[in-house]
């Protein structure tokens, strides 16, 4: 028991630590962006209070960059893909796990396939697709924003078919044969029982899909060229390019950026845990 104790305070203090390394930098970032800039390199590690404490930044931010359309093009695209991944990741798994055809392993294969190939790797060709679409770099807000939303559901589609998979894998086949001696249709089966059953996976996809998205500027600087149309993470890489050492409109701009991925994380942790495990099970 003495034993066990021990270890579990050496892991303990271990991840402490490892959680320290990793939460300071974002708590440095959010207290300097209460900061002027002048103040920033002197008095970096010095808590904002009394004359440190300025809301400077955060007006600059807001009067200088369009953040609140930056929002909402970041937020429309990442829902979108979130629920373009969902469907066809979910739809895809079931037809996989639960059916039998003659291509059934080859397209398998080639979901595994396509994990193993970088987004940058394809980005050239699917631009010169696009184009060819006339639906990147055009006056139409839709148009831009689809441009972004198909490359990023083709880009999160294999990982979450795999996830969604191992938990199809795991779910009784009685259920599913049960629902169809009642009656029940295949579109029915997958929305009343596949769907609400494997929920902790779907909320994982969900999760991880809308975070990619929301955090991909390797696409957005590709399709969102036009000022009106750039994304949150865009609009933080033209601040950095034009205020590179104005550090507190940086740090400001940063937090805006970063606290709806904590804010989704905090409220959604416990099912990337229970999603992840979910669907490394296989029946």
């Amino acid at each position: 028991m003495k034993r066990n104790k021990l270890s579990l305070t050496i892991i303990y203090i271990l991840l402490g630590l490892w959680a320290l390394t990793t939460i300071y930098p974002l708590f440095w970032v959010l207290e300097n962006s209460f900061k002027a800039k002048d103040k920033i390199l002197n008095q970096s590690f010095v808590l904002p209070f009394g004359d440190l404490f300025t809301l400077a930044n955060y007006k600059r931010a807001f009067e200088r960059l369009d953040i609140f359309h930056a929002y909402v093009n970041s937020i429309f695209i990442s829902t979108c893909v979130t629920i373009g991944v969902m469907a066809l990741a979910g739809l895809a798994a079931f037809a996989l796990v639960r059916f039998n055809f003659k291509l059934r392993n080859f397209l398998y294969t080639m979901v595994i396939a396509a994990m193993m190939f970088p987004v940058f790797s394809t980005i050239i060709p699917v631009y010169t697709m696009e184009t060819r679409w006339h639906i990147t770099n055009t006056s139409s807000w839709g148009l831009n924003m689809l441009s972004v939303i198909l490359p990023q559901i083709a880009g999160n589609v294999s990982f979450a078919i795999i996830v969604l998979m191992g938990y199809v894998q795991s779910l009784p086949l009685e259920l599913e044969e049960a629902a169809h001696i009642e009656g029940c249709s295949i579109p029915q089966i997958f929305v009343k029982i596949v769907v609400p059953l494997g929920k902790p996976s779907f909320v994982t996809v969900a999760i991880f899909s809308f975070l990619w998205s929301y955090n991909d500027l390797f696409t957005q600087m590709f399709f969102l060229r036009r000022p009106e149309m750039q994304a949150i993470t865009r609009l933080l890489n033209e601040l950095t390019s034009k205020e590179g050492t104005n550090y507190g409109l940086m740090a400001a701009a940063v937090t805006l950026v970063v606290i709806p991925v904590i804010v989704v994380y905090i409220f959604l942790q416990k099912y990337i845990i229970k999603g992840m495990t979910a669907g490394a099970v296989k029946g």
